[in-house]
């Protein structure tokens, strides 16, 4: 697993360098009326594409990674990113927490979706779909020009939200965005959160969550609904000299009083950890499913921790492919309308707790 996390990273670096370029050239030429519209509608997606990755750090943690909890172990410490600070993270007023993202059981052909997102005619969408291995995609340069002359601001933003998470997010094919980020950008528009499957596809994104190296203080933006945690993060200057041997020798001399165990632009109100009859949280991404144990984190919230029931969560794991898939993805669909909360979580000092053994 490892291996191929260290392939994916390597991989994602070259796609999301060139992407993001791309990407902020158009953002910088929009006036600020198209800017308030996007973030209006989608909140602070675009910080994403400042976000500076370390990839040194990132192939490290990747000999970290404990597949039996789907978490990272460092010594006595466990620490995995949750659904609540990735929905904090995104910073988006539209997103409905509980209305989780899973692949429709009927989804419209392809060539549709993109002509109710771009506005444009069948023609036009069909002699631009290309073939590229075993799925379909859009060109990027298609899109792009359809970005920079589309007449209507509405659809400009939300085509260069399709780019977003096809190019950077979801990226697949370098210079195309595959049919999967179609159905889940599909569905954004009724509400649904796509939190769940961007924590499914954390590794991407972990860089943007920060536990490590503790804070002195807080910034009273925090406590405000305004606060951007994204932005804040864009905005702050960080290291990128260390080699991945000392990246190793940091992490493995990792002691408890040296995590911040609680994001400090977190303030809870409650942890979702798990969903309908399952032991732990059913995650639904735009290629298929994995699952995670949530009830690891407790020791975040200043809560007593302990080891969760992981037994089947290895199965959780599956691609969406031939017809056996559609009744896990029912059930995973239908245990997210009964989600369960840790509610009195403490959200005072975030100084970790005596490690509790059962």
């Amino acid at each position: 697993m490892a291996n191929d996390f260290i392939d994916k990273v390597e991989d994602n670096a070259i796609v999301r360098i060139w992407s993001e370029k791309e990407l902020s050239e158009i953002w910088d030429r929009w006036d600020d009326e198209t800017k308030q519209l996007f973030y209006s509608n989608y909140g602070d997606l675009l910080y994403l594409l400042n976000i500076k990755v370390d990839e040194r750090l990132f192939r490290v943690l990747a000999q970290y990674w404990n597949p039996a909890y789907s978490c990272f172990t460092f010594g006595k410490v466990d620490l995995v990113p949750t659904a609540e600070e990735y929905t904090a993270l995104l910073h988006c007023p539209g997103l409905q927490v509980d209305k989780a993202y899973s692949k429709a059981a009927y989804v419209p052909a392809f060539w549709k979706k993109l002509m109710g997102i771009t506005g444009m005619s069948e023609q036009w969408i069909t002699t631009r779909i290309k073939q590229k291995d075993e799925c379909r995609c859009i060109p990027w340069r298609n899109l792009q020009d359809l970005i920079l002359a589309h007449p209507d601001g509405k659809k400009k933003v939300d085509v260069f939200v399709l780019s977003i998470y096809g190019l950077v997010i979801f990226p697949r094919a370098l210079g195309h965005v595959d049919e999967a980020v179609s159905n889940l950008f599909d569905r954004l528009g009724k509400g649904v959160t796509p939190v769940p499957a961007i924590l499914a596809e954390t590794f991407r994104s972990l860089n943007a969550c920060s536990h490590f190296w503790k804070v002195d203080k807080v910034s009273y933006r925090v406590f405000s609904e305004h606060y951007s945690p994204l932005k804040e993060i864009v905005a702050t200057s960080r290291r990128d000299d260390i080699s991945e041997e000392n990246w190793i020798a940091i992490l493995q001399n990792l002691q408890e009083d040296d995590v911040e165990w609680r994001a400090p632009w977190l303030i809870p109100d409650g942890i979702l950890y798990r969903c309908g009859s399952f032991d732990w949280v059913p995650l639904l991404w735009i290629w298929g499913a994995v699952g995670y144990a949530p009830l690891l984190v407790l020791g975040q919230y200043n809560s007593r921790q302990f080891v969760p029931t992981t037994y089947g969560l290895a199965q959780c794991e599956f691609s969406y492919r031939g017809d056996n898939y559609k009744k896990k993805v029912k059930k995973i669909s239908q245990a997210w309308n009964q989600v369960h909360r840790m509610k009195r979580l403490a959200v005072g000092s975030m100084k970790t707790p005596k490690y509790g053994e059962w």
